[in-house]
């Protein structure tokens, strides 16, 4: 990551075609007005390419990609002038479906399971990868698996950008998760919730949050950031530990939030910036997407104009 001006590839090898929709107030069970619909090009890897595209910075969208939705995001990621470089597969991309209750401000997702892949297209895949990670400056491996790939997969992938020299973000849960952390990615993005499940207990406090993240510095890792939702946010490196507390918003939809964070944790290790503003602008930018409806995103004056609404403090608990 120490030359800003080479390219940021995002690995999204589950993507979707994001069709949100927007609702007064849920019935379950009854008829249900669309007041508003959109379609996005959507995954994980997708969304901190989009963030990074509108924060000035160079990214190629890698994956995998089927059928006649395939061309669909690529044409809406042609349209947001961002490169792709996706292996093409057979049987279809899949759709998720957003729904967004204005009454409760809550977003349910529905998601699909996606196209299957074999060991010759993931053999494929990881030729291209090779190929294009040799000239990035930072490698985002974001989302779930698809069907028929191993949960190693990440891992493999990790190993191959260390042999390059080039760092990792990971952001992703359950085995695939706990596979891909053993490859020593540069930094990862868990939630709360894929914290707790990686280690098998409950996280209550600062104290428990800063500890775990400690112990997978100890592995190698560089940087920890933990999502907690409404409760802020955690960062630790293997000298300081930072907090951002709440920032004060509407939320409109939670879908793209985290990714954003982890955009914005891209965006300021290109720029050398410190573990204290990296905290600060994590926090930002997934509170600017949170404020937007649908899958929408933040860009880069939203995030800098939000920079003075977000508080850093050292945790209550410090172990460093």
């Amino acid at each position: 990551m120490t030359n800003a001006a080479a390219p940021v590839i995002t690995v999204t090898l589950n993507p979707a075609l994001d069709k949100t929709v927007t609702i007064d107030r849920f019935e379950y069970g009854g008829l249900n007005r669309i007041q508003e619909m959109r379609t996005d090009a959507g995954g994980k890897g997708i969304n901190v390419a989009k963030v990074l595209k509108r924060f000035d910075t160079d990214v190629l969208a890698c994956g995998i990609l089927a059928g006649h939705q395939g061309g669909v995001i690529t044409e809406k990621l042609a349209t947001l002038g961002i490169r792709s470089g996706f292996v093409q597969t057979a049987g279809e991309t899949r759709t998720n479906l957003k729904v967004v209750d204005r009454s409760t401000q809550l977003t349910t997702e529905l998601n699909e399971k996606g196209f299957t892949v074999d060991a010759e297209l993931l053999a494929r895949f990881c030729d291209r990868f090779r190929e294009e990670a040799r000239s990035a400056s930072a490698v985002v491996l974001a989302g779930s698996l698809p069907q028929g790939a191993p949960p190693d997969f990440y891992r493999t992938l990790i190993a191959i950008a260390n042999e390059l020299g080039v760092r990792t973000v990971l952001d992703a849960d359950g085995e695939a998760f706990r596979l891909g952390i053993e490859a020593v990615p540069y930094a990862i993005k868990p939630n709360i919730h894929e914290l707790e499940a990686l280690l098998g207990r409950t996280l209550d406090d600062d104290e428990a949050i800063v500890r775990a993240a400690g112990d997978l510095i100890a592995k190698g890792i560089k940087l920890v950031a933990v999502s907690m939702g409404g409760k802020g946010s955690l960062v630790v490196s293997a000298d300081e530990a930072y907090r951002a507390h709440p920032v004060p918003i509407t939320p409109l939809s939670t879908v793209g939030a985290g990714d954003s964070m982890v955009a914005a944790i891209v965006y300021c290790v290109l720029h050398g910036k410190s573990l204290e503003e990296t905290t600060r602008w994590s926090s930002a930018a997934g509170s600017v997407t949170a404020s937007k409806p649908g899958t929408e995103v933040c860009g880069l004056d939203e995030v800098k104009t939000m920079l003075h609404a977000v508080t850093v403090t050292e945790p209550t608990y410090n172990r460093l």
